[in-house]
């Protein structure tokens, strides 16, 4: 364990690099880096980690951004997504959603809380790990990738792909709250296609409304939430129908396709085929022939034109609390003077499932900002937070048993 000398060094050494952090902060946020097109934020984060003497930094093949300290026997990797998702209508922002704003300490801005809030304090954090000691016997990587698309096409790649390393443990910088989190329900994403026969709306009654054939299924889907799985950790089981496309050849004229997208959250007992014939279930017996359910397939093109197939299921995952980086990670907080709280876990979803839920990668999170302001005009991080998140992805390697 490091003593407290080197604690109260590493304290020191952050708090003086504090106007450096933020301010490499505001400029990651300043920069566009939606529909996962993080080109040009990956360079400025290349060269900030550049300018710490990293060891290596380079994109990978998919397009992320990474940076390595030591060469030692254990692998561990920090993981910040660094795509966000757009901003919607620009008239909801009272400032620029980019360059934001700074009120009261707080940092409101497009990626302040997801997911940006966690690169500075992990590049920094790294860097004063390094000069202290504290990574000796480690090869330490940080990791900004896209991810709002596809959650953990990223993680999957560096394991697979480019660097073709499976790390020992993970730490994803997701907003926690400053608190340490160690699971999350996981999901699945299905298109339930409704195909009908056209007509003109005046002899509606020769064709096939598709739209109509859609509407028991959303009914069902509406009230199927009770039903669905539960955890004591993880929680209870989500359905929401997330998008309707409808296609027909004008306003005045009977649909003869419509689509309904479903986002279904899956806790512990609930399985890709479960979740799948649940909906199936639905639909009546007189239109099985013509609604179908389906889950979604990722294969769009990176910035690079890298493309990694992948179905979009991503199962649940939790890691036990007496779990060694669970305890390295209370730890952490409790030497660093933070308050002392239990592992908790995400309503949403990150890349552990990939790291944790597929890979059965140890993985925990950390980071500053809560994750109820993402992806909204108030998406936001305490910039105090940000520099305090530093000491912690610099100490927590060095705790981890």
């Amino acid at each position: 364990m490091p003593s407290q000398e080197i604690i109260q060094k590493l304290q020191e050494k952050i708090q003086s690099q504090s106007e450096a952090i933020v301010r490499f902060m505001r400029e990651i946020c300043a920069i566009p880096s939606m529909d996962s097109n993080i080109e040009a934020v990956g360079k400025r984060i290349a060269s900030e980690m550049q300018t710490l003497h990293f060891d290596e930094v380079r994109f990978d093949k998919m397009g992320n951004i990474m940076g390595r300290i030591g060469n030692g026997s254990k692998v561990i990797v920090f993981d910040s997504h660094i795509d966000t998702v757009g901003i919607g209508d620009p008239h909801e922002w009272q400032w620029d959603p980019f360059e934001g704003k700074v009120e009261d300490g707080v940092l409101y801005a497009r990626g302040a809380c997801d997911e940006k809030n966690s690169t500075p304090g992990m590049v920094y954090g790294l860097a004063a790990a390094r000069d202290l000691g504290l990574l000796d016997g480690w090869t330490a990587y940080y990791f900004g990738n896209m991810e709002e698309w596809c959650d953990g096409i990223a993680p999957n790649t560096f394991v697979e792909v480019d660097p073709k390393i499976r790390p020992d443990f993970v730490v994803i910088g997701e907003p926690t709250k400053m608190n340490v989190y160690r699971g999350h329900k996981g999901r699945i994403e299905l298109k339930v296609t409704a195909k009908g026969v056209s007509a003109h709306a005046a002899s509606n009654h020769v064709g096939i409304n598709a739209i109509y054939l859609l509407l028991p299924v959303i009914a069902g889907i509406r009230d199927l939430e009770p039903t669905l799985g539960d955890d004591p950790f993880l929680g209870h089981g989500k359905i929401t129908v997330s998008d309707m496309i409808v296609k027909t050849p004008s306003i005045n004229a009977v649909p003869d396709e419509a689509v309904i997208y479903i986002d279904r959250r899956m806790t512990f007992g609930e399985s890709q085929e479960e979740a799948i014939a649940q909906v199936e279930a639905l639909i009546p017996e007189e239109s099985k022939d013509r609604v179908k359910v389906e889950a979604l397939f990722y294969d769009v093109p990176s910035y690079t034109g890298f493309v990694f197939p992948v179905d979009k299921y991503f199962p649940a995952w939790a890691i036990p609390e007496d779990h060694a980086l669970v305890q390295a990670g209370l730890e952490t907080r409790r030497l660093l003077g933070l308050e002392d709280a239990p592992a908790g876990k995400w309503s949403f979803s990150t890349n552990g499932i990939y790291w944790a839920g597929k890979a059965g990668i140890p993985s925990i999170g950390f980071g500053p900002g809560d994750e109820v302001t993402a992806h909204t005009v108030q998406d936001s991080v305490k910039l105090d937070d940000v520099v305090k998140a530093a000491e912690f992805y610099a100490l927590v390697a060095s705790l981890i048993k």
